[in-house]
């Protein structure tokens, strides 16, 4: 896929919103937009997630859920780049639910109709899901409110799963990142908390990006 003056349209949380970077032009949709030259519209709000949270949470914005965003969404771009499931992950009380669950009450149903609903609106144009990155702690079976948890890797598996179900591209930064905050050095180079990418972090998403898409 040629990416110049191609416009993409970036649905995620914090990490697309830009959090750990030092400022607006070190964000990782914007890093992309000047590798690129391509116009990017950014729809990343922090703390969303893909599945509907049971009880409102204490911050109201994050209770955005990703689904609800995808009608305020642009309709005439050229390509859809998700970037999300970690805060499900995190802090989220949906139940994880089964590999064949379609509805909204879990994440592996919001994760399903998610893909669905975007292809229904972007019927002809790619849309590429990005797995969550590594991040401390993703070994503890309990989340950031107190409730029990797959571990980060089941979430990922789903997004895989579900995205095959659909064939939609996957970028694998779990897998292909190169960046595993749980060992220090790597830490300390692309993180800015064990969970948002710094500078570093963010440029390399960048390039990855940019290099899976022109080959779509």
């Amino acid at each position: 896929m040629d990416l110049k003056n191609k416009t993409i349209a970036f649905l995620g949380d914090s990490i697309t919103k830009g959090i750990g970077a030092s400022n607006e032009d070190n964000m990782y949709v914007n890093v992309f937009a000047d590798m690129t030259g391509a116009k990017v519209f950014n729809y990343g709000i922090s703390g969303t997630r893909f599945a509907k949270q049971i009880r409102p949470s204490e911050v109201p914005s994050y209770d955005q859920d990703f689904i609800l965003r995808v009608p305020m969404m642009e309709k005439d771009i050229d390509a859809v780049v998700v970037f999300g499931g970690t805060n499900d992950f995190g802090h989220g009380d949906a139940p994880f639910g089964e590999i064949t669950d379609e509805n909204l009450s879990t994440f592996c149903g919001a994760c399903d109709y998610l893909m669905k609903i975007l292809i229904e609106k972007y019927p002809s144009k790619p849309i590429i899901f990005m797995t969550p990155l590594h991040r401390l702690t993703e070994e503890h079976l309990v989340n950031e409110i107190g409730l029990p948890r797959k571990a980060l890797k089941d979430y990922v598996d789903i997004i895989r799963q579900k995205a095959e179900k659909y064939s939609i591209p996957v970028l694998d930064l779990y897998a292909k990142s190169g960046m595993q905050p749980n060992v220090e050095v790597q830490n300390k180079l692309y993180f800015a908390d064990g969970l948002h990418p710094n500078d570093m972090g963010h440029k390399r998403i960048a390039y990855l990006l940019k290099q899976f898409l022109k080959n779509i």
